[in-house]
């Protein structure tokens, strides 16, 4: 699986950004379009676009109409040059690989069920596996493979690969995975490895991908099963803070029942508003146990009277922590992602309701609460984004080509 190895030293010059910048959007223009597009000489452009194309990045796609004289070669962009790995760690109790492009389009994906994260030496080996599988079946070879973005429930340091603690990622929540070293598995799959928290590598999708390339500066929320995800980005780049904690929105204090939470603390948010509270809640009202959260918004859908009663008690909790959360960031978008994105009929109009309630501070003029319209796809879109980030700058390529 070993990958080609690129020099960002000499490939990465500003005028070659640019050029691929205008054709990432473009697709496909012809050298004197490209010159008069971005105010370079011919012979630049022409050198660059020789240098792409040893790089597999560009061809040729033939000439292009002309209304007289020699028709000009047109450029055009491949979006298949290159690959990289998202590999997603999930406290839903399962890990995902998916293989996806330049384009971030997912060409292929596999998923382990109930991993074992207590052995991650074993899972990684596992995970190992079934990537080669998936390039075997997908016919590419590894030479085109990046490199590969893990995206982790955790709190990360992606300078040194480190992931500091997951609290909500083992089977016994007194059991945390602390201090692992993702960089000793680079020897394991021959590639240079990435590590983000799952909700920065969602909201740096959206960025990138999804809804938020115009105002840039927002809070990403993944609602889980367990636990909630919050990612802060401001003028368009993500804020991790001094320990790399910013966002750690589900442990704010929002009651005073005196429930426990895994980080020691008690009545954090992610107790009133993570999915699964739904359960308990509706168990506790009617003393009748519901097995799944798609089986709950199943009795919301037919308006049976204590899963509404249950749903509308969880969005006060939802609501209160939103609005905790605006009157301190300020943001233009709140961005709700994760599992309850899936449901997004049943929740987005009433939680507005209850969001914008009247008060001295704000209204729905000042900030938009929106799904995420990558839906549960974020935050491994984004772990597959880093390899490319770090060696094409892709982020900044393809939110100016959007």
């Amino acid at each position: 699986m070993k990958s080609k190895i690129i020099n960002q030293k000499t490939i990465w010059t500003e005028n070659r950004k640019r050029v691929l910048q205008l054709l990432t959007s473009k697709r496909e223009l012809t050298i004197p379009e490209i010159s008069r597009e971005l105010d370079i000489s011919i012979p630049t452009i022409s050198k660059n676009i020789n240098q792409l194309e040893v790089e597999g990045l560009v061809e040729k796609a033939g000439v292009s109409s002309s209304s007289g004289g020699r028709r000009p070669m047109l450029i055009k962009f491949i979006p298949d040059a290159f690959y990289s790995f998202g590999i997603e760690f999930s406290v839903e109790r399962q890990v995902r690989i998916i293989l996806a492009n330049l384009d971030s389009k997912i060409i292929a994906e596999s998923i382990l069920h109930d991993p074992d994260f207590n052995d991650i030496d074993a899972l990684m080996q596992e995970v190992y596996r079934q990537a080669q599988t998936v390039l075997l079946d997908s016919k590419i070879p590894g030479q085109k493979v990046l490199g590969i973005g893990f995206s982790l429930p955790g709190t990360t340091d992606e300078e040194t690969g480190l992931l500091k603690i997951a609290p909500n990622l083992m089977k016994r929540p007194i059991v945390k995975l602390r201090n692992l070293d993702f960089t000793k598995y680079e020897s394991l799959f021959q590639l240079p490895l990435y590590i983000e928290n799952d909700a920065n590598a969602a909201a740096m999708a959206e960025l990138t991908l999804g809804i938020a390339k115009v105002m840039r500066n927002l809070v990403y929320l993944s609602i889980l099963s367990y636990g909630i995800g919050g990612a802060i980005v401001v003028g368009g780049h993500l804020y991790q803070g001094k320990n790399k904690r910013a966002g750690e929105f589900s442990h704010m204090k929002i009651s005073s029942h005196g429930r426990r939470c895994f980080c020691g603390r008690r009545d954090c948010w992610e107790l009133y508003a993570s999915l699964n509270v739904l359960l308990t809640m509706y168990r506790e009202q009617t003393g009748e146990a519901i097995s799944s959260i798609k089986d709950f918004f199943e009795l919301l859908k037919k308006y049976e009277r204590a899963a509404v009663e249950v749903f509308d008690e969880y969005l006060d909790h939802l609501a209160t922590g939103i609005q905790n959360i605006i009157l301190i960031q300020d943001p233009h978008y709140v961005i709700i992602g994760g599992m309850l994105s899936r449901f997004e009929e049943f929740f987005l109009e009433p939680l507005q309701e209850k969001v914008f309630v009247e008060n001295s501070f704000y209204d729905r003029t000042d900030v938009q609460i929106m799904c995420s319209s990558l839906k549960e796809d974020a935050s491994i879109l984004g772990a597959s984004l880093l390899p490319l980030e770090r060696i094409f700058s892709l982020h900044e390529i393809l939110s100016k080509a959007a």
